[in-house]
């Protein structure tokens, strides 16, 4: 990392050159929402969802392949389980969970400026996950490293919409696969100083993950609070492996949040109607849940949904459809209902680049997620291709929507400031406002400015370069990376989470899978 003095050299000589600074706005750890949500389904509606998806979990039931504590811990809260079948009464899994899931919760951050309050009229906006591959348009597609990795979570850190560290934002395949998390997480917490996202897949990167945060806020601490945000996906239609019941019992048991997230292409994982898909979507969801309360009650956990329709044409995934749009309203309905904060997903596209495709499909799925009163919204910034790319300028461009969204989720203020009626009075009739007193006491703050959008002539944008969108985020990203500035972290703990990580790494072969 390049020391202070670099780095203010750096911005002296960017600043002479006349380079414009990315924009870095004053920010909040997490959206308070002072709007209403979209209720798309009526009373009647969401009762005929819950009461087909208490049939599918009588009738057809669920499976956990390959774990038989879990077996046992149905089988003990009288489930029908039958070989790694289990069936439930109705209304069961929602009687356990109602009894002892929190509402809402606080995820810790190491700086406690950047806590999260997950549940209620909160949303915590959170960048992409998981992507093999990176994009940018100096270098094009190419696969992920490490590098990579550090320079978006720099990024990231920087970008003040953003909540959240984001787990996998990109997959460093130059790393053995069974080591790559312990990197991943020491770089999450050497760069960034925001909530933190635990390994996903299996009980030992779990452990990894709990033991970590151990390090950095102690074993009490840990158990008495949450500081990690799991994600556990079923297999949709209705099985879970031990993979993800790995993980979310290492997560539960330790009082660490788990999204239960079934993951859906419609048409192929699930029905290829709304109605169907919300059933089984529902119901894989409460027997998740359930799991996690069984295994610790009181455990954070929270209704997930991924749902996304398929071509019929050529059995793609595809993204910003109507579709998904209606199934993310009604499931945020059944989330409150159920009294669960909601997990969902943000601005997805299957676009290879960040173009007009890109921004549609991405703006109608984050847009709705907000609309659905998401609590959580996973992958807000850089998703392209499908989830297998995370693009740098697509995330400073779904950033900039992100703030947008930020200041909408704002409502309106009623304050006297803002009612301007001793402003309407002073200007009367047939002049303006531009001189007025309330304008210039308000000018700076009054509208949000855009980061990637260019409002002026045509000769003046002409003259500056002509840039397209993606050109403004290319600089802006970059920009940022020499804004950056570590934040501080304790020696100590530092030392002793890289000297976990080399140890956790000598003791094992490297693995590729």
């Amino acid at each position: 990392m390049a020391a202070a003095g670099d780095r203010s050299a750096g911005r002296r000589k960017r600043r002479a050159r006349g380079q414009p600074r990315a924009q870095v706005s004053p920010r909040a750890p997490y959206i308070r929402r002072n709007i209403a949500t979209f209720d798309i389904l009526s009373e009647e509606g969401l009762c005929l969802i819950e009461e087909n998806a208490d049939r599918i979990l009588r009738d057809t039931g669920m499976e956990f392949h390959n774990d038989p504590e879990i077996l046992a811990y149905f089988r003990d809260a009288g489930a029908d389980v039958d070989g790694e079948r289990v069936r439930f009464e109705p209304g069961m899994c929602r009687r356990i969970i109602q009894a002892t899931a929190p509402r809402q919760y606080t995820q810790h951050a190491r700086n406690a400026e950047n806590n999260v309050e997950i549940g209620g009229g909160n949303t915590v906006l959170s960048p992409v996950y998981g992507p093999a591959f990176v994009h940018d348009i100096d270098q094009g597609r190419r696969y992920a490293t490490l590098d990579d990795f550090i320079k978006l979570n720099k990024i990231h850190q920087m970008i003040p919409h953003l909540h959240h560290c984001g787990g996998i934002v990109c997959e460093p395949v130059d790393l053995p696969v069974n080591k790559r998390h312990l990197d991943m997480m020491l770089a999450h917490v050497t760069y960034g100083d925001r909530a933190l996202f635990g390994a996903l897949i299996g009980a030992e990167r779990a452990e990894d993950s709990v033991a970590m945060v151990k390090i950095l806020f102690g074993d009490d601490f840990v158990d008495r609070n949450t500081v990690l945000y799991g994600v556990s996906n079923t297999n949709a239609p209705l099985v879970m492996d031990d993979a993800m019941s790995g993980s979310l019992k290492v997560y539960a048991r330790n009082n660490q949040a788990v999204a239960c997230t079934p993951w859906m292409i419609t048409g192929a994982m699930s029905p290829c109607t709304e109605a169907g898909t919300l059933a089984q979507l529902l119901a894989e969801a409460l027997a998740t849940c359930a799991l996690t309360q069984l295994i610790r009650p009181g455990a954070p956990c929270l209704m997930g949904s991924f749902a996304t329709a398929m071509s019929m044409q050529s059995g793609a995934p595809t993204f910003g459809m109507p579709e998904a749009a209606k199934t993310v309203l009604a499931a945020g309905q059944l989330a409150r209902r159920l009294g669960v904060p909601f997990h969902t997903v943000g601005s997805l596209t299957s676009s290879k680049v960040p173009d007009s495709q890109a921004q549609q499909e991405g703006s109608m799925s984050l847009i709705m997620a907000v609309l659905a009163g998401a609590n959580f919204i996973n992958h807000a910034t850089g998703w392209l291709e499908g989830g297998l790319c995370t693009g740098f300028e697509k995330t400073i461009i779904d950033a900039d929507l992100c703030g947008k969204l930020i200041e909408f989720c704002k409502g309106i203020d009623l304050s006297d400031n803002a009612q301007a009626m001793e402003a309407i009075a002073e200007v009367g009739p047939g002049s303006h406002f531009l001189s007025s007193a309330h304008t210039l006491n308000n000018f700076e703050s009054a509208y949000y400015r855009s980061s990637i959008g260019d409002a002026n002539s045509f000769e003046q944008w002409q003259s500056e370069g002509s840039l397209q969108t993606a050109q403004r985020a290319n600089r802006i990203w970059k920009q940022l990376l020499d804004d950056y500035e570590q934040p501080p972290i304790d020696p100590a703990k530092l030392e002793a989470l890289q000297d976990y990580v080399a140890r956790r790494k000598a003791s094992m072969p490297d693995r590729n899978y």
